[in-house]
């Protein structure tokens, strides 16, 4: 016979793995009382402010800085010459092109020197001591710069006779891409019953996270402190160390709260560089805080592709081959993991959940005069999945063949798994069919057509969209799980992922409250300061949970073998006789026990601890993958597009909290409406930032989302330890695929031709009216 349940083992289920519970992030965050970077501040701290070029593209010949430099309030100002001895950064991918020679890899200095290469770059600063007095002196700083030629877009970047922004990179191609056999490749498209093609563009977008960038820096004793966002606080101080010459040790990196990332905040900025440089160089801490208008030209941006994508079917439909072909845009510099995006990360993604053969992607990476390019919410996953997904969708409509039906000939089938992908991916589990089944059934696909005429009704078309997607999450190596016991009772989890809005701590404790029976409300969270961490390797690539997931879930198990061992001990019994349930210890056919609470108690006093220090080791990706369905309303008199229903079933395996859960997919869906229908990133012919702040770049706002429903198809990973899969950046994949295959399906309809995001009223009223002659 069972014995009743106490209320702490009836908590523990409460707060236990697949619970919805809510977010113990939140409430502080709520009452105001976060603690972001600009929050911190010290009694005799300075201020810097930056001086950017406001030319996209020139030889900088003279720094004006004597007004500037004889302002009130006015500590410093230092040029490029100033800090030409730190270390210039690029990035450390090693990939090589198509002829196998290695990536070129411009250098950026923390201040531009002789040239400047966007308007924007960063070419000195000021030290003041207040905000406004730093302000007022950058601006009063003059530039001769005599202006050059300029190229904004990719695939001019790389045409012949194009503006050079590097002597050592030719054609400013950094990287020519290729993956796959071309033979075969061409063989199967020239055996083919049926090619479509397509010419794709993937929108710029400036992330425009909530919280704008800041730092405060100081030096004492030898040693830097720096307050600063970002994914991960180890990779961070690694970064800073590196680029101010000394040791990791003697880097202290601080993010406490912050608000947003999406894969952005994670670099080595230079406004970092700077305050670091003023604090050592004046002896007081130095304090930086973005403008939001200022961001647009400070912090990376994300996206910006042009590929033309093809598939080849046989004349059942059967995919053959899909090769993509493009080129993509780095910006003016390159960041830490701007040319993995739209090569090897597209790649990836252009296989789907579909038995294609094979696979050709050939892609450029182009600099220009604009804003470096880094990860932006999936970083190459969204992109694939959405060339993938629209190719499907009009080889459907060219061989008039039923979109489902399409998808359902190609699928691969769960008892070919483990499945060896021609990207060399190997995915461990899936349901494809059955998801897309489930999907079609929630979202009530059979009651389409009443639903179109209700809104031919009304004067709109109405269309409807499927996006089905299947992510590569980043695979995880060494991250740490480490739990201690402390003082007052409670337990102490430190890791070195980073949680930016993903619910980190909640996930994490639960985890931990379900494995060892500690109450969710006694367990708290470190990953935020490096000193605090002994190893880690950050948040990225939808793999936190499988990092440290994992790793708490093993650390757990080494918990209660070193519990089973003291408790042996304390209740005076053998250590195999020694069981451990619902978070005590007890000697099997007794009622003697021990709570694990209390033994950690009880071994402090005498100097003991159930104290473990644990590093996962690594695990593969996970493939976490779904169906969304989208159903578009366009004003055909306007050009007015607007999501009117859109339900998700997703496979992220085990869930350890729904609702944290289904809150990152409605949050990547929305991001996806934006780049869909509205966020356009423009630059002028001579390199000008046209969309530079909210008044010309739109934002989607509450009116903008719909809602969406989430529904779970968890086919648990057998790749880790908690059976999960990643689901951060799954929200982007399965919207712009689908919302764009509805929009496209409206136009059909009507006979006008698809267009690119974003899919804008002037854009789409434009494909209308030419449409209509």
């Amino acid at each position: 016979m069972n014995k009743p349940l106490d209320a702490d083992s009836l908590a523990t289920l409460k707060f236990g793995v697949g619970q919805p519970v809510q977010r113990a992030e939140d409430p502080v965050l709520l009452r105001g009382e976060g603690r972001y970077t600009d929050d911190v501040s010290f009694d005799n701290q300075l201020y810097l402010a930056m001086v950017r070029s406001p030319q996209a593209h020139g030889v900088l010949r003279a720094l004006h800085v004597d007004e500037a430099r004889a302002m009130p309030g006015v500590v410093a100002i230092y040029t490029g010459a100033d800090l030409a001895g730190y270390k210039p950064q690029t990035s450390k991918l090693p990939l090589k092109s198509a002829d196998g020679s290695p990536m070129r890899k411009p250098l950026r200095p923390a201040l531009a020197r002789d040239k400047v290469r966007f308007v924007g770059d960063a070419v000195a600063c000021v030290v003041a001591d207040s905000a406004d007095a730093a302000r007022a002196a950058a601006e009063a700083v003059t530039l001769d710069i005599d202006e050059l030629a300029c190229v904004v877009e990719s695939a001019d970047g790389a045409k012949p006779g194009a503006p050079q922004l590097y002597d050592d990179v030719p054609g400013n191609v950094v990287l020519d891409y290729h993956y796959g056999d071309s033979a075969q490749v061409d063989a199967a498209f020239a055996a083919a019953a049926h090619v479509t093609r397509l010419h794709l563009v993937n929108n710029r977008i400036v992330i425009n996270a909530m919280e704008p960038r800041a730092c405060v820096a100081t030096f004492e004793d030898g040693r830097f402190t720096l307050y600063a966002p970002t994914q991960s606080v180890l990779s961070s101080r690694a970064g800073a160390a590196e680029v101010m010459n000394v040791e990791p040790s003697q880097v202290r990196f601080i993010a406490r709260n912050v608000g947003g990332s999406f894969g952005m905040k994670g670099a080595i900025f230079p406004e970092y560089i700077c305050a670091m440089h003023g604090a050592r160089a004046l002896g007081r801490p130095v304090k930086w805080t973005d403008t939001r208008s200022e961001s647009f030209l400070s912090d990376h941006h994300g996206r910006d592709h042009e590929f033309e994508v093809e598939l080849a079917l046989d004349a059942q439909g059967h995919f053959l081959a899909v090769r993509a072909t493009g080129t993509a845009n780095m910006g003016a510099y390159l960041t830490g993991f701007g040319p993995l995006i739209p090569a090897l990360n597209v790649m990836k993604h252009m296989i789907g959940t579909y038995r294609t053969p094979l696979v050709e992607v050939r892609t450029k990476c182009v600099l220009t005069n604009t804003v470096p390019i880094t990860a932006y919410r999936g970083a190459g996953r969204p992109e694939g999945n959405y060339y993938l997904e629209r190719l499907v969708d009009t080889a459907a409509r060219e061989m008039k063949i039923d979109p489902i039906e399409l998808r359902r000939r190609n699928h691969i089938a769960p008892d070919q798994m483990p499945y060896r992908a021609p990207s060399g991916s190997v995915y461990d589990s899936g349901e494809f069919a059955a998801i897309l089944d489930e999907a079609l059934e929630t979202a009530d696909y059979q009651g389409f057509p009443e639903r179109e005429r209700a809104s031919a009704a009304k004067g709109l078309w109405r269309g409807l969209g499927v996006g089905q997607f299947l992510e590569v999450t980043a695979p995880v190596t060494n991250e740490l799980g480490d739990i201690k016991f402390e003082a007052d009772g409670g337990v102490l989890l430190s890791t070195g992922t980073h949680d930016h809005g993903q619910g980190h701590w909640t996930s994490f404790a639960q985890v931990v409250s379900e494995r060892l029976g500690i109450p969710f409300d006694k367990i708290r969270l470190m990953q935020t300061d490096s000193d605090a961490l002994p190893a880690g390797g950050g948040t990225g690539g939808s793999k936190s949970l499988m990092a440290s997931g994992a790793a708490f879930a093993e650390a757990s198990d080494l918990v209660i073998e070193k519990a089973r061992d003291a408790a042996a001990q304390v209740l005076e019994a053998s250590a195999a006789d020694i069981e451990f349930v619902d978070g005590a210890l007890t000697i099997k056919g007794t009622d003697r026990a021990i709570g694990l609470l209390d033994l950690a108690a009880k071994l402090r006093e005498t100097g003991g601890s159930l104290d473990v220090s644990h590093v996962h080791q690594s695990s593969p990706s996970t493939y976490p993958n779904g169906v969304h369905i989208c159903e578009v309303e366009i004003d055909p008199e306007t050009g007015h597009a607007q999501v009117v229903g859109y339900t998700s079933v997703n496979d992220f395996g085990v869930l350890v909290n729904p609702l944290i859960v289904a809150g990152q997919v409605q949050g990547g869906v929305v991001q996806g409406i934006g780049q869909c229908f509205m966020e356009r990133t423009v630059y002028t012919d001579d390199g000008q930032l046209a969309s530079g702040s909210f008044t010309d770049y739109a934002m989607p706002r509450a009116e903008d989302a719909p809602e969406v429903r989430f529904f779970s198809h968890p086919v648990p990973a057998r790749t880790n330890p908690l059976g999960v899969k990643g689901c951060g950046e799954a929200g982007c994949a399965g919207s712009l695929t689908s919302v764009m295959n509805a929009l496209t399906d409206a136009l059909a309809r009507h006979g006008v031709p698809a267009v690119d995001m974003p899919a804008t009223p002037l854009r789409l009223f434009q494909a209308i009216s030419a449409a209509r002659g």
